[in-house]
């Protein structure tokens, strides 16, 4: 299983424009990232209330609907956001080299 982890890892880094990948636990806490350390625990606490606040927005409006996909994008990042069911998954991409 870690070895399929790994290669989906390698498999998103080699993307064009991907700047970093984290994988984090749904409570925030980094389990794999190739981002530096100090990156990694910001993009993890904010990344992780934002997810937070968006399944909440979606479960409110629909209550048998969640949360499956959350891109959010800036003029110099584009962040993408897939949460599953014990872990976050969080691609930062240049939105210009993609």
């Amino acid at each position: 299983m870690s070895t399929e982890i790994e290669e989906t890892i390698k498999r998103i880094q080699s993307h064009k424009g991907v700047k970093g990948v984290l994988i984090m636990s749904t409570e925030g806490i980094p389990i794999r990232s190739n981002l530096s350390a100090e990156d990694t625990e910001v993009y993890a606490a904010l990344v992780s209330q934002l997810s937070i606040k968006s399944s909440s927005v979606i479960r409110t409006l629909d209550d048998t609907d969640e949360l499956s996909f959350l891109r959010i994008r800036s003029k110099k990042h584009e962040i993408m956001v897939a949460p599953d069911k014990d872990y976050v998954l969080v691609v930062i991409q240049n939105p210009q080299e993609a």
